[in-house]
């Protein structure tokens, strides 16, 4: 009786299994990666109800959409693989049918596999399955740096070459480009489906570990940090360079796509960068004669504004101590001013607009020029430039006590300065003090400073 119950399963199931099947996989959503193909049932109107579900007869049909790659699997091993859209006739199956091919060809070869049933019980000994897998770009996988990431931050404009750590958050895509790798080395012979959730928290502990010399990449591309979100495309190659070994070489996934959402680096480190950078800036804009002169006319302004709002006896000594300094060799604004001139001129181009000095008195330095008894003239400091014999104003005037003062009062009696001190009239506007022995540091008129030549 058992072998007469083998025969006839094996004649009920090889019988059940000659109907050609249409094989169809719906839209894979983001984030499922494979995909077990099912058989198209309609209820009320399909016969093939008994048939095994892992076989697949010879001249099915199936259907391969866009963004899909589709995947036969006999007995374990890939037979068959299609990645272009449409229609695919399985033409190679073992299960025989006589509903496709040869006739006399398919009968003999529908009584073979019958034969071979019979010593399995009447069960099938194969094992035939379609897989659908999805090729399209997946989306919305987030990553964020746990821990400081090193950067090197190399300006060469401002000579800058320092380590920073950086903290940076954002989405990256990545998509199948080759699934036989994908399905022996991750996935394999799954029931149903898969989806990336199974993979997610290695993938992103391997990109964490591929960011730090995939930033290195970047930075030597002359990309300061701040810049990366811009740079998503080449952080994307360098990652991929990384990875390829554990990514494509082994699992056939590639990134697309980056974007970050925040990349920052600490406070000490922001700061330290953006002084080098402003000294660097400043330095390239002094390098300029134009506008070291405008730099320099607008120091020489701040000094003469401080020096007027001064109310001790020094703005005087002060001016005095920029001539000085002048003589010593250094440029006043008119030799930057010519000699941005020459460079416009040498270079044969329109001169840039540049910032020149306020014609105005106030906006200049007064020049104390004064000649000594040697006759020595134009002499700017305390003393003569030849014999070293001190101002005339700076001699002062002598006490009945025998003291030599400069200031209004005797030093050693506290007697009052002689009523025949000079009287002072500024000698640019005219304007005559209350005082006329007495005058303020500055004309409030002009802002021409009082000196030997306001004496009346």
């Amino acid at each position: 009786m058992g072998l007469i119950k083998a025969a006839t399963d094996a004649i009920s199931s090889m019988m059940a299994d000659q109907w050609r099947e249409y094989f169809y996989c719906d839209a894979l959503p983001d984030g499922e990666l494979i995909a077990k193909g099912q058989k198209r049932v309609t209820a009320g109107r399909n016969n093939n109800v008994k048939g095994a579900e892992n076989i697949i007869t010879n001249g099915s049909i199936i259907a391969v959409n866009e963004g899909q790659c589709m995947m036969i699997v006999d007995q374990g091993g890939i037979v068959e693989l299609c990645a272009d859209a449409g229609e695919f006739v399985y033409d190679a199956s073992t299960e025989p049918t006589v509903f496709y091919g040869d006739l006399s060809e398919t009968v003999m070869n529908t009584f073979t596999t019958m034969a071979k049933r019979f010593t399995f019980g009447g069960n099938t000994a194969k094992d035939q399955r379609v897989y659908f897998f999805n090729t399209k770009e997946n989306f919305g996988n987030l990553f964020g740096t746990a821990n400081p990431v090193p950067f090197r931050v190399v300006d060469p404009s401002c000579f800058l070459d320092m380590d920073v750590s950086l903290r940076c958050n954002g989405e990256y895509s990545f998509r199948l480009v080759d699934p036989l790798l994908f399905y022996k080395n991750v996935c394999g012979n799954v029931p149903e489906n898969y989806d990336r959730t199974k993979m997610m928290s290695q993938m992103k502990a391997e990109l964490m570990t591929a960011l730090q010399p995939a930033f290195a990449k970047i930075s030597a591309m002359g990309i300061i940090y701040s810049a990366i979100p811009a740079h998503t495309m080449e952080l994307a190659q360098a990652l991929n360079e990384e990875l390829s070994a554990t990514w494509t070489e082994l699992r056939g996934i590639e990134i697309v796509s980056m974007s970050i959402n925040s990349i920052k680096a600490s406070e000490a480190d922001e700061k330290a960068i953006r002084e080098a950078q402003q000294e660097a800036q400043k330095n390239r804009m002094l390098n300029d004669p134009g506008r070291a002169a405008a730099h320099l006319v607008g120091a020489q302004a701040e000094a003469m504004k401080g020096a007027a709002n001064n109310t001790s006896a020094g703005p005087i000594m002060a001016f005095a101590g920029m001539n000085i300094a002048a003589q010593a060799g250094g440029f006043d604004a008119n030799q930057l001013f010519q000699m941005n001139a020459q460079n416009q001129a040498q270079m044969g181009g329109q001169p840039a607009p540049q910032a020149t000095p306020d014609p105005t008195p106030r906006m200049q330095a007064p020049v104390l020029g004064w000649t000594c008894s040697c006759g020595h003239a134009d002499n700017k400091g305390k003393f003569c430039a030849d014999c070293g014999s001190p101002k005339p104003a700076d001699a002062g005037w002598t006490c009945s006590c025998g003291t030599v003062n400069q200031g209004k009062f005797c030093v050693e009696c506290g007697a009052q300065k002689p009523a025949g001190a000079p009287l002072y009239k500024c000698d640019k506007c005219g304007w005559e003090p209350e005082d006329p022995a007495h005058p303020p540091k500055f004309c409030p008129e002009c802002g021409d400073a009082f000196d030997e030549n306001d004496r009346v």
